[in-house]
């Protein structure tokens, strides 16, 4: 089995914009990529519980979105159509097909972020259509149940209800039930491991890549990352236990399971094969690499990309910069890659002729 690794670090001058002589870093002044020093410079400090008023909190979220929505892009092609919920509840989704497209084609489940809580969005997100256009895939963006009003696991259960549906209307979607991605950054994230893990326990339908975007794991506050990352004009290590608090209660036990927490999974065995992007100023750096080193000990294969000196979510404070277009477009060539058929393997002249070559001397 193939493991890849492709991490982004800090190297002399290059094309990416890197140096090693450019910022000393230290744990009181951690490196900040230099495309994004004058937007953290000028961001607002963060309330300290940003989850005491959700209304507040999706409406921020929504503003900071708004630039990036569009009334229509001609990408893609959205309807939106529902289902009947695990819970008795009804799910809503938005399906996503590239323009134009006939056929059969492979599928996504697109799972939002928003730390469980908020993160819906009247349109399809910039992610979704993204992946629609840039895979060739069947987009289905879950609007799943949110936090606190909804808790797990009704979120993560909608989620995987999702997926069932889409592999049972395949027919209907134009879906080829072989080639199904799963993805999702942040609180997306986590829930696309969760999925993934129901789906191998559950023996439900196959998926053929998970994609963790700067995932949101393990509810426990033991990284380095976690605790490192204290500024609060960004997501950080508090703001991440808050999330947490959120989804599964402030008064949970101990024993949390491992489809609300994947990095509590005991055995990675036998999962899809994985993305997994982290961010060197996000608090869930850590959990997502430690996540993917656990994954590739399991003999799954793994692909591995780190953005120093970003911060978590960084794309949507500087959707301009050089260093967002390169994060965005190394994850969707993962999506596309992992959903492309393989070619066949052109035969080799020596293979036919191997048994009448002349012996090497010895």
């Amino acid at each position: 089995m193939r493991w890849f690794i492709s991490t982004a670090i800090s190297l002399p001058a290059n094309g990416d914009g890197y140096r090693v002589d450019a910022h000393t870093s230290t744990p009181e002044n951690p490196y900040v990529h230099p495309e994004l020093t004058e937007i953290l410079a000028a961001l607002p400090q963060r309330p300290e519980n940003p989850y005491a008023d959700i209304a507040a909190l999706r409406t921020g979220f929504a503003a900071l979105m708004a630039p990036l929505m569009t009334a229509h892009d001609t990408r893609v092609t959205v309807r939106r159509t529902s289902f009947p919920g695990p819970d008795g509840n009804t799910v809503d989704v938005q399906v996503l097909r590239p323009a134009g497209a006939e056929g059969v084609l492979p599928g996504v489940l697109y799972l939002h972020g928003g730390g469980f809580a908020y993160g819906e969005l009247d349109g399809p997100s910039p992610m979704a259509r993204d992946a629609c256009a840039a895979a060739g895939a069947v987009v289905v963006n879950v609007h799943y149940r949110l936090a606190p009003e909804h808790r797990y696991p009704a979120g993560v259960e909608d989620c995987y209800a999702a997926l069932e549906w889409m592999v049972a209307s395949a027919a209907e979607l134009g879906v080829d039930t072989g080639r199904i991605a799963v993805t999702g950054a942040s609180a997306g994230g986590g829930l696309s491991a969760a999925v993934c893990l129901m789906a191998r326990d559950r023996q439900g339908p196959r998926i053929a890549w998970q994609g963790l975007l700067i995932p949101c794991l393990d509810d426990r506050d033991h990284t380095a990352s976690r605790r490192r990352i204290t500024d609060r004009r960004i997501i950080n290590g508090r703001g991440i236990a808050r999330t947490w608090d959120t989804y599964l209660g402030p008064d949970r036990g101990p024993d949390v399971p491992a489809y609300a927490a994947p990095a509590r999974a005991t055995d990675l065995a036998g999962l899809p094969p994985a993305y997994v992007l982290t961010c060197g100023l996000d608090p869930l750096r850590d959990e997502g690499l430690d996540y993917a080193h656990r994954l590739m000990a399991a003999d799954v294969p793994v692909e591995v990309k780190d953005v120093p000196g970003a911060w978590h979510f960084f794309e949507a404070y500087a959707p301009g910069s050089a260093l967002a277009r390169r994060t965005t477009t190394h994850w969707l060539g993962a999506l596309r890659n992992a959903l492309t058929p393989a070619a066949p393997a052109a035969e080799h002249p020596a293979a036919t002729t191997a048994t009448t070559a002349p012996a090497v001397p010895a």
